[in-house]
C-alpha cells in the first residue's frame, strides 16, 4: 500500500512538473532568473529593433510573387475561384486594409488601399448576398469618394465582427505616419 502511494505521488509530481515545463516552452516565457537584462540603447539592440520594424508585410506581394503568369489570381493575390467570396474573407480583405491607416496597439499585416481593390470588393458585396453587406458597401463607398476619416470605426466595425479583443484601433494615422507604416513594410 505505501509502495503504491509513492508511485502515484511521484507519477504526479511527474505530470505536474512536465506540465508546468510544456506551459513555459509553449508560451516563450522565461524566469527571472534566466532572463538577461539588456541595455536598451546598445548597439546590439538597434539590429532587433529594426528587424521588429519589418514585421509589418504587405500581405499580398509575396503571393504575387510565388504566382505563375497564368495563374487568375484576384487584386488581393489570392486564386479566383468563383464569383462567389466567403462572407470572412471580405471581411478579412476589408480589416486588413484598413491597417494602412489606422493606429492600433498591435497589427498583422496589411494590404495596400488601391481603387482596384476598393472596386472589386463593392462588386463582390454588390453581387453576393452577405449578412453585414450594407456594412461592407458603406465603408467601400466611403474609401472609393476617398473618405477616411473615420477608418477608426470601420476597423473596429469589421475587428468585432471577427471577434477581435487584440489591435482595436484607437485613432486615424496623420499621412506621414502611414507613409512611415507603409515603407516599414519595404
Amino acid at each position: 500500500m505505501v509502495k503504491k502511494t509513492i508511485l502515484w505521488t511521484l507519477g504526479i509530481l511527474l505530470l505536474a512538473g512536465a506540465g508546468t515545463w510544456g506551459y513555459f516552452y509553449i508560451t516563450g516565457t522565461e524566469s527571472s532568473e534566466t532572463k538577461e537584462e539588456e541595455p536598451s540603447d546598445s548597439q546590439e539592440e538597434k539590429p532587433k529593433k529594426k528587424e521588429k520594424e519589418k514585421e509589418v508585410e504587405e500581405l499580398s506581394e509575396e503571393k504575387f510573387e510565388e504566382s505563375s503568369e497564368d495563374e487568375n489570381l484576384n487584386p488581393f493575390g489570392d486564386k479566383k475561384k468563383a464569383d462567389t467570396v466567403p462572407e470572412s474573407t471580405i471581411r478579412d480583405y476589408i480589416h486588413q486594409m484598413s491597417h494602412q491607416k489606422v493606429e492600433a496597439e498591435q497589427k498583422w499585416g496589411f494590404y495596400r488601399i488601391t481603387d482596384e481593390r476598393i472596386s472589386w470588393l463593392s462588386d463582390k458585396v454588390k453581387t453576393n448576398e452577405y449578412s453585414e453587406g450594407a456594412q461592407y458597401e458603406n465603408i467601400l463607398t466611403a474609401w472609393s469618394n476617398g473618405n477616411f476619416s473615420n477608418i477608426d470605426e470601420h476597423h473596429n466595425t469589421i475587428w468585432k465582427m471577427q471577434g477581435g479583443n487584440v489591435g482595436k484601433a484607437t485613432g486615424v494615422l496623420s499621412e506621414e505616419e502611414e507613409q512611415a507604416y507603409i515603407d516599414s513594410a519595404q
